[in-house]
């Protein structure tokens, strides 16, 4: 039997999720209590320390299935992508509903009333989901009483985006983020994560795992919306030759010819290449 991935296996040596009992070695099991994240987003962390790593970042709306409170944090496991880690508990709550709504946008803003003039609360990015109560002119009032523009909402399922690629230039010039997977900061991983999302389609969390989206592809047919991978690193292609990638180097989300990331890449010690798909 191969062995579990532990970042997307909610169970330790001493607790594991009853749903993996006879699965998952543990010394006891408890079962998942259903949260969702109230907080524009939160960090998902390798410790219950705020200083932790960030192993990835839940958005607003997003399922969390807590196992374990420790001090201010609930161990558990993300419901959209899976990863398993420490979720702050002041960004969790019982859910009031499920969710009606995405975020479209790029970014936006809650308001305290249906009005722009009104305190804003946020923001909150692209992907989020809310529970749609009530309409008022332009304005969805979300659970918790706050109100969202409705132009940027659209229903679950519908409204979706076409075009992977044109979704990751949008955020062309978002800071670097290691962990993170919003538009205020994202890794690699992420970038490519939240531009699938938008279009309607599942994807996981790390560049390994990534790399087993689609098919392989010869470097020679490269086009469009294709994934470019490295170890460790992934980038999109915008057209036969040019890249976007969230990347260490620029700190930020940019767009380079490909030859010149590989170049710049090696150079740096990493390798060439290792992977072109097509998804």
């Amino acid at each position: 039997m191969s062995q579990a991935d532990p970042r997307l296996t909610l169970a330790r040596p001493d607790l594991a999720a009853l749903d993996l009992e006879g699965v998952a070695p543990a010394a006891r099991y408890a079962p998942r209590r259903r949260l969702a994240v109230v907080a524009p987003s939160a960090p998902l962390l390798k410790a219950p320390d705020p200083a932790a790593e960030w192993l990835d970042q839940l958005i607003h709306g997003e399922a969390f299935d807590a196992l374990e409170r420790q001090g201010e944090f609930w161990w558990g496991q993300a419901r959209r992508d899976g990863y398993v880690g420490f979720a702050p508990a002041a960004a969790l709550a019982e859910p009031a509903a499920p969710p009606t709504h995405w975020v479209k946008a790029l970014r936006t803003f809650a308001f305290a009333a249906p009005s722009i003039k009104a305190a804003p609360l946020g923001p909150f990015s692209l992907n989020a989901m809310v529970s749609v109560e009530a309409e008022e002119g332009d304005f969805a009032r979300g659970a918790g009483g706050v109100w969202f523009w409705r132009p940027h909402l659209a229903p679950i399922g519908l409204g979706f985006e076409r075009d992977p690629a044109g979704v990751a230039e949008r955020f062309l010039g978002a800071p670097y983020l290691w962990g993170g997977r919003d538009s205020l900061g994202l890794d690699c991983s992420g970038l490519i994560q939240q531009a699938l999302y938008a279009c309607g389609r599942a994807c996981p969390r790390d560049t390994d795992q990534q790399a087993a989206l689609g098919r392989d592809i010869e470097p020679g047919e490269l086009r469009r919306g294709d994934l470019v991978f490295w170890r460790g690193h992934v980038g999109m292609m915008l057209d036969e030759t040019r890249l976007i990638h969230a990347n260490a180097s620029h700190m930020a989300v940019a767009i380079e010819p490909l030859a010149e990331a590989i170049e710049r890449i090696e150079a740096k010690g990493y390798s060439r290449p290792v992977s072109w798909r097509r998804i």
